[in-house]
């Protein structure tokens, strides 16, 4: 069945790709965007199909539409631009849940968040399960967005009790791929700029914490089999690789991948409630999606990789003075 589906954020790294993927499905898609930290560039290519609108418009103020369903990924996700604005921050993971609930609620629509595993702040608990409870800093540096996120996923869950408002919340881990911003900040996208430029590459700390990435294309068939899942399953759901590595790691399966001679060096201490380690468990995602990833680092490094050899890093600039 076609649906008209809003996607909130649908121009940034994450939005384009879902966007790209429901309109080849056929459905009328609204991607919304206040262009902050996303790039025009990411839905070019939609532009003259028939069956995608851009409105540009920021989630924290309300707006009225006719939809049957609602991805709402809208807010800065490096912590370089959540922190540069961090009210900002906060408001749009805040107000943008409110309102995109209150939309939900008056037109009955079905309504996915995209929440992230930074709800989990530093963990103590490794692999760390949909049960655990988190270990964030309420008043640090990172607190705008950690702490929206949480704040957002209460808002679900108290619309979905109160107003029996149809939701699904996914936690997001690190995701990469084509569609990344150069200057996000990102480790995998500085990592390859830097090695493309032949820079050295930098590292926070001595690179020894520990991240688990996956591959974009992965993502979003998890976010697609969420959406798609029975109403008793409204998450929060992990989505990501739970293959995990060190920052080392990386950085190195990078300068082989790339060549050169960028040097790796520890260029900057590790920032304030940085975590030390970040791995999912997915069982859940696996027992009731039948979801996996399938892409390995390896190979989804080579098409990112791909993707920054094909792009002018002089036609990009960084969104916040941060980077």
């Amino acid at each position: 069945m076609i649906k008209r589906i809003l996607v909130t954020g649908g121009a940034g790294f994450l939005g384009s790709h879902l966007c790209e993927r429901l309109v080849a499905q056929g459905h009328d898609v609204v991607c919304l965007d206040n262009f902050f930290t996303s790039q025009k560039s990411n839905i070019e290519h939609l532009l003259d199909c028939r069956n995608f609108e851009l409105l540009r418009h920021d989630v924290t103020q309300p707006i009225l539409l006719e939809v049957d369903e609602i991805y709402n990924l809208a807010c800065p996700a490096a912590p370089g631009h959540y922190q540069f604005n961090p009210i900002k921050t906060l408001k749009t993971s805040v107000l943008g849940a409110i309102n995109m609930l209150g939309l939900a609620k008056r037109v009955r629509a079905k309504i996915f968040h995209a929440s992230t595993s930074e709800v989990y702040g530093d963990p103590d608990v490794h692999p760390q399960p949909e049960s655990y409870r988190g270990n964030v800093n309420p008043i640090g540096p990172r607190a705008c967005y950690d702490e929206g996120k949480r704040c957002a996923e209460t808002l679900m869950f108290d619309y979905h009790r109160q107003n029996k408002v149809n939701i699904r919340v996914v936690r997001i881990f690190n995701t990469y791929g084509p569609r990344m911003h150069p200057y996000d900040g990102r480790v995998v996208s500085n990592f390859i700029r830097q090695a493309l430029s032949g820079e050295p590459i930098t590292l926070y700390g001595d690179g020894s914490q520990t991240r688990s990435f996956c591959y974009v294309d992965d993502l979003i068939d998890g976010f697609l089999k969420l959406m798609a899942a029975p109403d008793d399953l409204t998450g929060p759901v992990n989505i990501g690789n739970p293959h995990e590595f060190t920052i080392r790691e990386l950085a190195e399966k990078v300068v082989a991948r790339v060549g050169g001679a960028s040097r790796i060096v520890q260029a900057r201490e590790l920032p304030p409630d940085d975590p030390k380690q970040r791995k999912p468990d997915i069982t859940l995602a696996r027992t009731r999606l039948g979801w996996e990833p399938r892409v390995p680092l390896d190979q989804g490094l080579a098409k990112t990789i791909d993707y920054f050899r094909g792009i002018e890093f002089a036609k990009f600039r960084p969104p916040t003075p941060n980077f």
